[in-house]
């Protein structure tokens, strides 16, 4: 990257962060991955429960590599308990200690903006885990809240639609559409501003283009 390029993504990064904290949740602004890697694996012990949210920015940042390779218990989908059941890890993630995911936008205003079909991971956002960290790169940074939706309908819909092979209008469009498609992944919205419980959600910055 463009060395001009990338200090002036660091400044609007360090603006956002600045904005976070004044919405009571804890940002960083890490330089790159093996930073981010090591922030994380500082805060969480091997004797914490983890669970992550569907997130293409976590695999593309090697967060889950990680959590499968450096023996967290890590709870993921298809997680099986010892007598070979799958465990329920989407209702279990509200008493786990740890909820790692992606943010579909970051206003500069340090509003967390989300959108989602089965809406387990706005919920764990809100309420339930111990701590919750989410990682964004840069592109997940608007404006405001308008620039969120639309960067939604835009680009993280219809991207994810096709990760995920939904049958869904932004699918076949690439744009929202507003479907009534069994398949459709928008179906619970939500903002995340002044924080009640400080600290309680922790957002690291990166200056990479990462997820949708």
């Amino acid at each position: 990257m463009d060395n001009n390029l990338r200090e002036s993504i660091l400044l609007r990064l360090n603006s956002t962060a600045n904005a976070l904290r004044k919405n009571r949740m804890e940002a960083y602004v890490v330089e790159n991955k093996e930073e981010l890697l090591n922030k994380i694996a500082g805060l969480i012990s091997k004797d914490e429960t983890v669970f992550t949210g569907g997130s293409a920015t976590l695999k593309e940042a090697g967060v889950i590599d990680m959590l499968n390779r450096d023996g967290y218990d890590y709870y993921y989908r298809g997680r099986c308990d010892a007598d070979g059941k799958e465990i329920d890890v989407l209702r279990k993630a509200f008493y786990g200690d740890w909820y790692i995911t992606s943010s579909n936008a970051i206003t500069l205003n340090g509003e967390l903006y989300n959108v989602d079909g089965n809406a387990n991971r706005v919920a764990a956002l809100s309420f339930g885990p111990k701590n919750v960290i989410v990682v964004a790169g840069y592109n997940k940074v608007v404006k405001d809240l308008s620039e969120a939706v639309e960067r939604v309908k835009a680009i993280a819909a219809p991207a994810n639609c096709v990760r995920l092979d939904k049958l869904t209008g932004c699918r076949a469009s690439g744009h929202c559409s507003d479907c009534h498609s069994d398949d459709r992944i928008c179906s619970a919205y939500t903002v995340h501003s002044f924080q009640r419980f400080a600290g309680r959600i922790k957002v690291f910055l990166l200056p990479e283009e990462l997820g949708y």
